[in-house]
């Protein structure tokens, strides 16, 4: 939905299943519609999709394309952002480090994410901005050889070079935003700022530079217990734009006997789960998922000070008195965004894991659900001063 200052809002459909373009355009039609009548009937309403590459293919068929133009017009909707992470299939099976294949190394991520551009090129409406989210470069498990990095920053200055003469052609200001993730190739603020650099080094043209920046995820930054004010700053020093901020909330334990039993509810198969443990004088040690992290911490004396979990927590969660969120590194940003209004325009809440949630947190339809999230992220807004008049 747009709000004020130019900024838009909306949630990530990689809540909802959906491979193909028929999945993926059912579940706009059973859930993202009606989501859209509780929180903006009536009025245009943003859509923040999430397409696999099947899907991307098939959409791409000129005769699709335009039934689904049609449609976004029949409906009142319009798309501004894509998100192009996950490349396969999102639901339903084992995803953990797999989220993470085809890396940017490959051609077939390069591909990939030039064809959501296209579509987005199509779908965005004149005078919006479109961006594509993406996965931070690789997983860093995955590099063996420096090589592999080369590749990947030839990719994506390939794709940059798309994305000029796509936005060239279609008149819209079109962005790509690398999403720093725990235990991606570049996972925090000197991680990134360190990637850009040596992305620059790569006689990287000034003229291209606009078309790619960050999708900071606030569960991720918080995860790596980042200071958004800090974090911010040090990417507007280094003049690394902002492409789009992704709404959404991990868990924060302090690692009690009790907390790390019930911890336990939270290990599930689907996706990968990395902890970070921050120990008396900040040291952080690393977990590459929750299980293991359980396996080797209840064994030990000292389990650290606090667990921050890559887990996505609904925002609207108030914890309990044996976990916290990281909400308050959210407020944290939307704090900065009012300020700063011109920071970055795109919103996208994002709690994908509304599947694998405990049965506790998952007292409700997903329908239900957004609309909460939408609830109380608009209040959030409009403390702010930038939801005024949205219901």
């Amino acid at each position: 939905m747009k709000l004020q200052q130019g900024l838009h809002l909306a949630y990530c459909t990689n809540i909802h299943r959906g491979e193909t373009w028929t999945e993926t355009l059912d579940a706009l039609e059973r859930y993202t519609l009606a989501v859209r009548d509780q929180v903006s009937p009536g009025k245009p309403y943003a859509i923040g999709l999430r397409l696999s590459d099947q899907a991307s293919r098939e959409l791409a068929h000129p005769q699709t394309l335009l039934k689904f133009q049609k449609w976004l017009e029949q409906k009142e909707c319009y798309v501004f952002t894509i998100n192009g992470f996950p490349f396969g299939r999102f639901h339903g099976t084992r995803i953990k480090e797999k989220v993470y294949a085809p890396d940017w190394s490959s051609p077939e991520r390069l591909e990939y994410t030039n064809r959501l551009f296209d579509l987005l090129a199509v779908l965005v409406p004149a005078g919006v901005e479109g961006s594509v989210s993406t996965l931070p470069g690789s997983f860093k498990e995955f590099i063996h050889d420096p090589e592999q990095v080369a590749a990947i920053r030839q990719n994506i200055r390939r794709c940059a070079e798309h994305i000029e003469r796509v936005a060239e052609a279609c008149g819209r200001e079109l962005h790509l935003g690398l999403e720093p993730e725990p235990l991606g190739l570049f996972e925090n603020t000197a991680e990134t700022v360190r990637f850009f650099s040596e992305l620059r080094g790569e006689r990287f043209p000034q003229d291209l530079w606009r078309r790619v920046g960050v999708n900071y995820d606030t569960c991720h930054f918080a995860v790596e217990f980042e200071d958004p004010r800090l974090a911010l700053e040090q990417f507007r020093r280094h003049a690394i734009r902002i492409s789009k901020f992704h709404l959404s909330s991990a868990l924060k334990v302090i690692p009690t006997p009790e907390a790390l039993a019930e911890l336990s509810h939270f290990a599930e198969d689907t996706y990968l789960h990395q902890v970070m443990v921050r120990g008396s004088e900040g040291f952080l040690m690393r977990y590459r998922d929750l299980g293991d992290a359980l396996r080797e911490q209840t064994s030990q004396r000292n389990s650290g000070e606090e667990w921050r979990i890559h887990f996505h927590i609904p925002l609207q969660s108030r914890g309990t008195p044996l976990f916290q969120t990281t909400a308050d590194h959210l407020l944290g940003v939307l704090d900065i965004i009012a300020e700063q209004p011109d920071l970055c325009s795109h919103l996208e809440m994002e709690t994908y894991t509304w599947e694998v949630m405990p049965p506790e947190i998952k007292n409700r339809s997903v329908v239900d659900q957004l609309v909460a999230e939408y609830g109380w992220t608009l209040e959030e807004l409009r403390v702010r001063q930038l939801a005024a008049g949205i219901p």
